[in-house]
């Protein structure tokens, strides 16, 4: 990064940050957003389940913080920004489906609590935003808008009323029962609550609830918020 930029800023790159909570649809919004503007797409939150995923494929305990944050060492990570070629790999091996299984879902509330975990995440992020093709990219997760890109050109806080969340997530995930679905997304809420504000705008971003509105009327509100920016 050349010297005198803030921590947060990004080299030629139009960046459009999105947070808000688990299933709040922000990875299907985001990437469709991204292919109708022609920008790249990060799902962050992909990185936190393959670092669960490679934890447990090591055997660390993850209740043990130092251990944790040793398996860094050999993540070797790798995530497809286009978003109609979209991967995640670990040490070369396709994780993209082996990480949204309930085992790591339950293990990712281990790593994103750890303040030097999330440290090398967001530095990763940013290394990935830097390097992607294009002149723009949505990224998308948990402290987007505040930590990871708080100069972004748009910043967006979007959600849902709790119970269409709770449906949309159950309608995304086939292994598991609604009832269970619903009690793990609200585990990792109130996980990720106490390490991040993620249901409330900070100065600066907009909020788009999508409770009232269908999958491309909120891919459209994004769009439009990217391109009044730009005017």
């Amino acid at each position: 990064m050349p010297a005198g930029l803030p921590a947060g800023a990004f080299v030629a790159k139009f960046v459009i940050a999105v947070d808000g909570p688990a299933g709040s649809g922000k990875s299907s919004v985001s990437r469709a957003a991204a292919r109708a503007l022609g920008f790249g797409y990060q799902d962050t939150g992909a990185a936190y389940r393959a670092l669960a995923w490679h934890a447990l494929q090591l055997g660390v305990d993850l209740d043990d913080p130092a251990a944790v944050l040793a398996s860094w060492d050999h993540f070797d990570y790798e995530i497809g920004t286009d978003p109609d070629h979209y991967f995640v790999r670990v040490g070369g091996v396709d994780v993209t489906d082996a990480i949204r299984t309930p085992e790591v879902t339950a293990a990712v509330a281990h790593i994103a609590k750890l303040p030097d975990v999330r440290a090398k995440l967001v530095s990763l992020f940013r290394q990935v935003m830097r390097k992607a093709d294009g002149q723009g990219i949505i990224t998308e997760g948990r402290d987007i808008t505040t930590v990871v890109a708080p100069d972004a050109e748009v910043r967006i806080l979007l959600t849902a009323d709790e119970s269409v969340r709770m449906a949309r997530r159950s309608a995304e995930v086939t292994t598991q029962s609604a009832e269970e679905t619903s009690a793990a997304l609200a585990r990792r809420d109130a996980a990720d609550a106490k390490v991040v504000d993620f249901m409330n705008a900070a100065d600066g971003v907009t909020t788009l609830d999508s409770t009232d509105l269908d999958f491309d009327q909120t891919v459209q509100a994004v769009v439009d918020l990217a391109r009044s920016a730009t005017n």
